[in-house]
């Protein structure tokens, strides 16, 4: 059905010239690995509601209730993972948007938790400050920040609502980027989507609608959405996808401007997805910091054949930036099912094909128009001569056949670091039948970063 408020497409955009005629691949090079096994698992806060304690109640199939520890199977399609719902605590899992501070810890975040905002509710939100030892192959977490709303800045009900500490929950939230800046954390958010702003506590300070063109951009997790009463009546009009919010968010070197890369394509008024020469292509929206308001400009990010989604988002400088960009796939394809259409719980339904890390130029003069696709390396392909890798089995290369990738930046003139997200316990794609570990790497990439 038709679910846009967008009039056609700009003139702009019509006339937007191909992002992929001139994209190179590099090569990228392992240059350390640092793993936190899949099951980490910390305590609630100690003035939580004895509700948070425990996670992933909510996961059965069914959607029904269950308090009993390990009693619910965690599963990546019909294979079965080797960790079990619900949890004792809190997973430090689902990575998904990470940033390099001046004093070489990160930040990273934890997304909504089980999958969605119907599993999710005694799933916390919560940020880490993190450090890597890249000799000793050591990930090592220095603190977890949860989120709350204590001031009732949420313009919704949230599900600690008649608590006292008010902390934030993955049916509240979907956050799934990050920014540190000097008094806080911008967050990317799906559900609404929203731009969220926190203090240095982990306390709510904004919750910013999105627009494009002067529009709203909706998701159908939009808390303020209302069915009618009346199942005649016509239904609430939204234009994105489920989970296609801001899965990315980088900000400019001067701190002024944010830019929100949404996950999925804009709808328009005739059911179509935004696209660039018959690529679906999704939105770069250009935030400003100060006022506090959207500008109107944005850019199309067009996807590749076989892409469907980004993971992260970072820039580089003034106008260059790094973007994962992925399919749905998972596993590797020596492992894969005979047949697709019957997927059975030793091998893998749809293994991966496209993960890739695109450098990407966009500026005043294509405002409106596709970015520019500079090159990519592949995830799928990258060298370990040294044979640094702690997990994989390809004799000199490392690959990350995950089915979600959502964490880059760069590290100094030729490293990134690059991370998946394990979506624990559910996601299976290292080995048919264990949950995927957290994994970070970093790689060398020199001539990737000075491409142009």
């Amino acid at each position: 059905m038709k679910t846009a408020l967008y009039a056609s497409v700009s003139l702009l955009l019509l006339i937007a010239t191909s992002a992929s005629a001139d994209q190179q691949e590099f090569t990228a090079t392992l240059a350390g690995q640092a793993i936190l096994p899949a099951n980490t698992i910390v305590a609630a806060p100690a003035d939580a509601p004895a509700f948070l304690k425990t996670s992933g109640k909510f996961t059965t199939p069914d959607r029904k209730r269950t308090e009993a520890l390990g009693s619910v199977p965690g599963k990546d399609g019909v294979r079965v993972t080797d960790i079990k719902l619900p949890l004792d605590g809190q997973p430090v899992q689902g990575f998904s948007g990470i940033k390099m501070m001046e004093d070489g810890t990160f930040w990273t975040l934890s997304d909504n938790g089980f999958g969605s905002k119907f599993t999710s509710s005694d799933s916390m939100l919560f940020l880490h400050q993190m450090k890597f030892d890249w000799a000793a192959n050591k990930a090592e977490v220095m603190q977890n920040l949860f989120l709350s709303d204590p001031n009732k800045i949420a313009p919704f009900p949230i599900v600690m609502e008649g608590t006292d500490t008010r902390y934030l929950t993955g049916a509240d939230f979907d956050i799934e980027s990050v920014q540190p800046v000097a008094d806080g954390f911008w967050l990317g958010d799906e559900f609404g989507p929203y731009l969220l702003k926190f203090d240095t506590k982990g306390q709510l300070t904004d919750v910013i609608p999105t627009t494009v063109d002067g529009k709203p951009v909706v998701s159908p997790d939009n808390a303020l959405i209302q069915l009618p009463a009346n199942p005649t009546a016509k239904n609430p009009v939204f234009n994105l996808k489920r989970s296609g919010g801001f899965e990315g968010l980088a900000m400019s070197k001067d701190g002024a401007k944010l830019y929100g890369l949404l996950e999925g394509a804009l709808y328009q008024d005739d059911g179509k997805m935004e696209s660039v020469d018959s690529h679906t292509a999704i939105r770069v929206i250009e935030f400003d910091v100060a006022a506090k308001k959207w500008t109107g400009r944005s850019w199309l990010y067009p996807f590749e054949d076989k892409g469907v989604s980004i993971g992260d988002f970072n820039m580089l400088d003034d106008t260059t930036a790094l973007v994962i960009e992925r399919d749905n796939g998972a596993g590797t394809k020596d492992k894969a099912c005979a047949d697709p259409k019957q997927p059975k719980p030793d091998c893998f339904e749809a293994p991966a094909e496209l993960k890739r890390v695109y450098k990407i130029e966009f500026n005043d003069a294509n405002a409106g128009k596709a970015v520019r696709k500079i090159g990519y390396i592949d995830l799928l392909n990258i060298k370990d001569p040294d044979n640094k890798k702690k997990a994989g089995n390809k004799d000199g290369i490392y690959d990350m056949p995950f089915v979600t990738i959502e964490n880059v930046d760069r590290v100094d003139a030729t490293h990134i670091i690059i991370g998946n997200d394990n979506n624990l316990p559910f996601s299976a794609g290292r080995a048919v039948d264990k949950a995927d570990n957290n994994e970070f790497s970093l790689l060398e990439v020199g001539d990737f970063l000075n491409a142009k």
